[in-house]
């Protein structure tokens, strides 16, 4: 018995540091999840870029109107392809700038938002639900506002940015593709790369699942897949495992010495505007097409 009593504060002190714990990850996940800021350190013309400011509202739950910011930048061809993208979870546009110029260069229009609480857009820590609604925003401004054709638009994510993508792709299937960068199966499964939260009720908690995998397989328009290999971060089976459950038309590049941000070369460049330009010119139907610069087995 006083060996029990020595155990009973110790057992009550482990519970309530439990609960605790499931408590912070139930209301503060969106704090684990995006990590924004609110200083931009590069432009568009910091790569001599021209780009114009673009500020769109959208509606709150409690009906208040709140700005998101993006930049435009177009190509000299008003008829170029154009790039809706979608970054990852930290920073802002301003971390991104360089990949748009990329695409840039390829002879594209891009158009890059800040969700809720980035930047210069406003809000607090967003939610899944709101980057999705962020996203629709920035789609109807395109349609809408610039009166550009969905023939023309390629949606572009990375990272989380490309589940957003993903979304967005399948409830707008008159777009003309998708190029889905280094992303995720659905955030249960990244859970479980980290050995902590198997002792947590993980999917009676998990709020923002961004469930990707889920969604894939009613994708309507032929997507390109990149992925490095050498990604920290996210595994690049994750992006294997979305390529066998999306319908073709598709493609599959994996980068052999890619790591997460910023991963392709000049050649890698030259197969997404390949991507791009067989979209446009309607060569891409009922295709599989899987570049081998990887070397990882794919799963059967």
């Amino acid at each position: 018995m006083p060996r029990l009593k020595k155990i009973i504060p110790f057992v009550r002190r482990l519970a309530i540091a439990y609960t605790f714990i499931c408590l912070f990850l139930w209301f503060g996940q969106e704090r684990l999840l995006f990590w924004p800021s609110r200083v931009i350190k590069k432009t568009p013309s910091f790569y001599n870029l021209n780009y114009q400011n673009v500020r769109l509202p959208v509606s709150t739950k409690d009906g208040k109107i709140e700005i998101i910011h993006g930049w435009w930048i177009p190509a000299s061809n008003p008829q170029a392809p154009i790039i809706l993208y979608f970054h990852h979870n930290a920073i802002n546009i301003g971390a991104n700038v360089s990949q748009a110029e990329d695409f840039h260069k390829l002879g594209y229009s891009v158009l890059l938002i800040d969700y809720r609480g980035f930047g210069q857009s406003e809000g607090n820590f967003p939610t899944e639900s709101q980057v999705y609604q962020d996203a629709e925003a920035a789609w109807n401004y395109l349609i809408n506002t610039r009166k550009i054709s969905p023939k023309q638009i390629i949606i572009y994510g990375h990272s989380l940015g490309a589940a957003i993508a993903i979304d967005i792709a399948v409830k707008h299937p008159e777009a003309a593709g998708l190029i889905v960068q280094n992303s995720f199966t659905n955030l249960r499964d990244m859970t479980k790369r980290f050995g902590l939260f198997w002792i947590l009720p993980i999917d009676l908690l998990l709020r923002q699942r961004f469930d990707s995998l889920k969604k894939i397989s009613f994708l309507k328009i032929p997507v390109l897949f990149i992925h490095g290999v050498r990604d920290p971060q996210i595994p690049a089976k994750m992006s294997q495992t979305l390529f066998a459950a999306t319908p073709a038309p598709k493609r599959l590049l994996l980068i052999a010495e890619g790591g997460h941000d910023n991963n392709m070369d000049k050649p890698d460049l030259q197969k997404v505007g390949k991507f791009v330009e067989d979209v446009m010119n309607g060569k891409t139907k009922n295709e599989e097409v899987i570049y081998e610069k990887g070397f990882l087995p794919l799963s059967k």
